[in-house]
């Protein structure tokens, strides 16, 4: 399987050194675990789940402290994306990774392009202002 987010530094760059670092990161977790066997698979999705927390905190509090007109749609958003890989990393933690695969291979990646496109884009935007 090839990677499920491609072209990063084409298609996704924001112009916010720390965002684009950040979805970088991110994107590189999801594509490490589109490769992953099965205990790789369950180690590097714990990571996802801490690193999309982290990232999504990140955002908040630039959110927060710009006053970013948006805020309670995004980190609405934020906290949808959250609980869906809450609930699934109960499942990886219990050793049932199918399900959780499923996500990342078909959900998560077409999740990421419409939410750097729109919601992330607007973000970056606001920031640079």
């Amino acid at each position: 399987m090839g990677a499920l987010i491609e072209n990063f530094e084409q298609r996704y760059l924001l112009g916010v050194d720390d965002m684009d670092n950040t979805h970088r990161a991110f994107v590189a977790l999801v594509n490490r675990l589109g490769e992953a066997g099965r205990q790789e698979f369950i180690t590097l999705f714990a990571d996802l789940v801490t690193h999309t927390r982290e990232h999504f905190a990140q955002e908040n509090r630039w959110m927060e402290t710009s006053d970013f007109p948006a805020i309670l749609e995004h980190t609405d958003e934020h906290q949808r994306i959250l609980g869906e890989l809450d609930r699934f990393a109960q499942r990886v933690a219990s050793g049932s990774i199918l399900i959780a695969r499923s996500y990342i291979t078909q959900q998560l990646p077409l999740w990421f392009d419409l939410h750097a496109k729109t919601m992330d884009s607007a973000l970056a935007s606001h920031l640079k202002k």
